[in-house]
């Protein structure tokens, strides 16, 4: 028998709401801390398979979180294409060469680099009891496309906005390559034991609606329609971050099999516009989890409210923050399980 959140991400509307959060295997835990502190670096962390594997379950042992995700980074993509990625001290991950001074062409791929990911999703899968679910992901074209284009981070991804309108043709190849490379890293996911999979688009809020719909919603399609070709039993989630109003054409367009929805977005207007029966996934803010106290608590039943005509998978509207206090997570879940539908 499938776990509650597999169940639920296949469409079942289950008296009782599974329950994982984004970046739930992280600095939040004093057990990664530790980790962290023995291993050495963040990318350190990723390739070694045994710990990365021990940080993906460290939640799980700690709160029981119905799914377990998949303890790695959305830049695995472009180290596996052929950038050179470097995660700096109080700076972020760097990507070189980066796509304003170099061509597509020039990188050389290290598919290789792939393998330690999915040795990870074995020894994970290993570990875990039936009712568990274990997610892949990856991150989505144009949310990768803003850090191979700029090497790194930035707030408005003026460059990579600027490069798609100025010559769409040379975006469009970045987008295909790295959407293809991305179908099939979900696909060794999959493989080596991932029951369900999410897609990041983490900055898909900083589009125009037209450039929305060719950079978020078509690459995402592409992939959801493959996977569930390959692998028609893994649900696909599809987290398109500060979309806004754009989310129901998102969810009606890429035929995702659930959608995440982050904090910004009114729960009641998502149950009301999204696609009737469609699974939803959110939508917490983080920060409230941090602040902790009655608000907390006034605030996930009201999430919990929102979603209870269709299936829902209680999660966070983005990543849990670094200092959020270890008792305010026990309490959301105390929550979140006693919580029934009226």
């Amino acid at each position: 028998m499938p776990g509650p959140l597999l169940e639920t991400l296949r469409g079942a509307n289950l008296a009782r709401r599974p329950i994982w959060l984004m970046r739930q295997a992280g600095r939040y835990l004093p057990e990664y801390r530790a980790l962290r502190a023995e291993k050495g670096g963040f990318l350190a962390l990723v390739y070694d398979s045994e710990a990365a594997a021990e940080i993906t379950v460290q939640p799980l042992r700690r709160f029981g979180f119905d799914g377990a995700i998949l303890f790695s980074d959305i830049l695995i993509v472009p180290y596996a294409m052929g950038q050179d990625l470097q995660f700096l001290a109080g700076e972020g991950p760097h990507l070189s060469p980066r796509l304003l001074d170099a061509t597509l062409e020039s990188l050389t791929a290290v598919p290789e680099r792939l393998a330690p990911i999915y040795a990870t999703v074995a020894r994970v899968k290993a570990q875990l009891s039936p009712e568990t679910t274990l997610l892949g992901f990856a991150g989505s074209p144009w949310t990768v496309a803003t850090y191979m284009v700029a090497g790194e981070g930035s707030r408005d991804h003026h460059d990579t906005r600027a490069l798609a309108y100025r010559d769409p043709g040379a975006f469009q190849a970045i987008i295909d390559a790295i959407t293809t490379v991305t179908i099939e890293y979900l696909s060794g996911q999959v493989e080596a034991g991932a029951e369900g999979l999410q897609l990041f688009d983490s900055w898909a809020g900083s589009l125009a609606p037209t450039e929305f719909e060719r950079w978020v919603i078509a690459p995402n399609a592409k992939i959801a329609a493959e996977m569930q070709r390959r692998y028609p039993h893994v649900p696909v989630i599809g987290f398109p971050k500060g979309a806004g109003e754009k989310l129901a054409a998102y969810a009606r367009e890429t035929g995702v099999n659930a959608v995440g929805v982050d904090e910004t977005i009114d729960p009641l207007w998502a149950a009301r516009e999204l696609p009737a029966g469609l699974p939803v996934q959110g939508n917490l803010d983080p920060l409230l989890l941090l602040a902790g106290g009655p608000e907390l608590e006034t605030q996930t039943l009201r999430v919990l409210d929102a979603f209870a005509d269709r299936p829902h998978v209680f999660n966070l509207g983005h990543g849990i923050g670094q200092h959020t206090p270890i008792e305010h997570v026990d309490a959301l879940l105390r929550v979140v399980r006693g919580w029934q539908r009226g």
